[in-house]
Formats: C-alpha cells, structure tokens, sequence
C-alpha cells in the first residue's frame, strides 16, 4: 500500500533546506525524513523561490494555497433544482458547472453533478436519462474508392484559405445532413467554425435541389458572414456552384472519407441525434421540432468558448465587427 500524502511541516521544511545544501539527494534525505521522495521533489518544485529553497518562504507559499483552495461546496437545494433544469435542457455536467461557475460563483466538478444524478437515481428518479451519450457518427464506407460520383466545379479543401484552418474570424461554415431511418427523410445541417453555431432544416429527400435549397434558406439571414463553406463529398452537395452564387461565398469539399476535415460538423451532427436517434424516420419530421432542438443546442454553454453560448459569441461578434462579406464580393 502506498504512503498517504500529507502536507510537510515547518520543521520538516527546514530540515530539508539544510540537508538540500549539504547537497544530499532526494532519496537520502526522504529516507531520513521517513518521506516519500516523491514527496520531496513535490514539494521543492511548488515552494521553490527565485533564490532557492528557503523553509520560511515554502511555509509562507503552502499556507497561501491553503487559504485560496476552494472549500466543499453544500449542494443546496435551489443548485439541484438548477442541474436539474439543465440537464432536461441535454446539457453536459461539465457545461453546467462552467455556467454555475460564471453565473452564481459557483465552484462544482462534474464528478458533484454525477453524484446528484446517482442519489436521484437510488431514489427512483429519472434524472439519469437525461445524461448524453454521445456516440461517434458511423458513415457507411464503401471501400478504397469514392464511388459517389463526380461533382462539377469541385474544389479541393487543399485550396481553401489557410486562414478557415485557424477559426480566426466568423463565417467559414461546414455542411452535411443526416440520414432518417431506410433513407425516409434528412436534416440539412450547417456549423460556423468559430462560434459553434449550429444551423439545420429539414427535408423530404435526399436530392441535390434540396439540399441546395435547404442550404440558402438557413445562411440567407447571415449572409454577410458566410465567406466559405466546406462540404462532405456527396452528389447531394452537386449544387454547390448555385450556393456560391446566392450567398457569395466559395465553397470546398472535405477528401473522401476524411471526415475529421469537417469535425465539427460530424461533433454537431451527433449532438443533433440526440433528439433524432437513427432508428426513426425523418421525413414526418416538422421545421418547428428541428428549430426547437437547434436552439437548445445553440444555447447551450460550451467549454471552447468559454462557457458561453454558441448564440452568445456569435451575436457578440457580429454586432462588433465589420461583415466579412459585402456587396456581394469578398473582403480580402
């Protein structure tokens, strides 16, 4: 069994900065000490100054940690009724803690969150259905070779502007579409980069007119922040010229099969299954069910951003800058 680690004492201390000039080794004196070395090399690593080990200053650094530690949080009732909230909501523990945190100076670890859950659970709640299990979106593959088919006017993602690559600015969006059960039916659905924001509409086939029609309706509102958009290689995506036009952005499509070129979209895409499992038929599915599950997802507090919404950033950043996109042209 190992050592339980325990805070050094001041004596401890300053047995070790003597020792440490008298330059014995971490073994030598943690043998001496009846210490742990790792221990030791712990505790010079945290409470070592600019001028070395000095036992009165590593007291002095040990007692501040202990003063600002964050002290165990009561779990009172108003906070249970909040995680409660927002885990109907799908959101994450991790998410809700960050948004306590910002909210109400609320210190809690999701491993707190778990504990609420299982509590309610051994008391015959149902609080525990609400967790998300997210699974890695499965895409059918077909073997080594696309054989989807040509799309005309496609470019490679290898030309789009490296500056898409570093999430600096609003506009660079990522397109797909999910699939209802035997093919009946299809969500369209579109994520900005920076922002995380997640737009989609529903369709009743799977066709390029659609999908093109699909694309310009959810991205017209915005459409002086949409620079560019990259897609997945499918022929549903052949409109893509017609995209460009409407919206005056470029467009790029992703390698085949590499969908982590478009990781976000995939990420969003899964999150949307959560209200639109893969068994069930998306073609009875109305704009108004999607509208309500996109805003759910879209305000919802994400660690990238800060504990922010994707709403949030977005708003903020177009309400403070210039638009990407004016006069149908580009802005360099």
């Amino acid at each position: 069994m190992g050592q339980k680690y325990s805070q050094l004492t001041q004596q401890e201390r300053y047995g070790l900065e003597m020792m440490r000039k008298q330059g014995q080794t971490y073994r030598a004196i943690a043998t001496v000490m009846e210490r742990s070395h790792t221990t030791l090399s712990r505790e010079l690593k945290r409470n070592t100054g600019q001028r070395g080990y000095r036992h009165h200053q590593a007291q002095g650094f040990a007692d501040q940690r202990q003063q600002t530690k964050p002290k165990a949080v009561k779990v009172t009732e108003p906070v249970v009724q909040y995680i409660q909230k927002k885990l109907q909501a799908r959101w994450s523990p991790e998410q809700i803690c960050g948004r306590l945190e910002q909210e109400q100076a609320l210190s809690l670890s999701p491993e707190t969150i778990y504990r609420v859950v299982l509590k309610d659970q051994q008391q015959g709640g149902q609080l525990y259905r609400h967790l998300r299990h997210q699974a890695k979106p499965y895409r059918k593959r077909y073997g080594a070779t696309d054989t989807r088919g040509t799309i005309p006017g496609r470019v490679g993602i290898e030309e789009r502007p490296a500056v898409v690559a570093t999430r600096a600015r609003v506009g660079d969006w990522e397109a797909d579409l999910i699939m209802g059960k035997a093919h009946k039916g299809a969500i369209v659905t579109l994520a900005e980069r920076r922002t995380r924001l997640f737009l989609a509409l529903p369709i009743l086939r799977k066709t390029a007119e659609l999908v093109t029609e699909a694309i310009i309706t959810l991205l017209e509102p915005w459409k002086d922040w949409v620079a560019t958009i990259t897609y997945d290689n499918g022929r549903e995506f052949s409109g893509h010229q017609e995209i460009a036009e409407a919206l005056a952005c470029q467009g790029y499509f992703a390698r085949p099969y590499h969908s982590w070129e478009r990781g976000l979209n995939e990420n969003s895409n899964g999150l949307l299954r959560q209200y639109f499992p893969k068994g069930r038929r998306l073609d009875t599915v109305v704009r108004e069910e999607v509208d309500a599950a996109v805003d759910a997802m879209n305000h919802r507090p994400r660690k990238c951003l800060g504990f922010q919404t994707p709403w949030e950033v977005f708003m903020q950043w177009i309400q403070t800058r210039e638009p990407l996109v004016t006069s149908g042209a580009l802005m360099g």
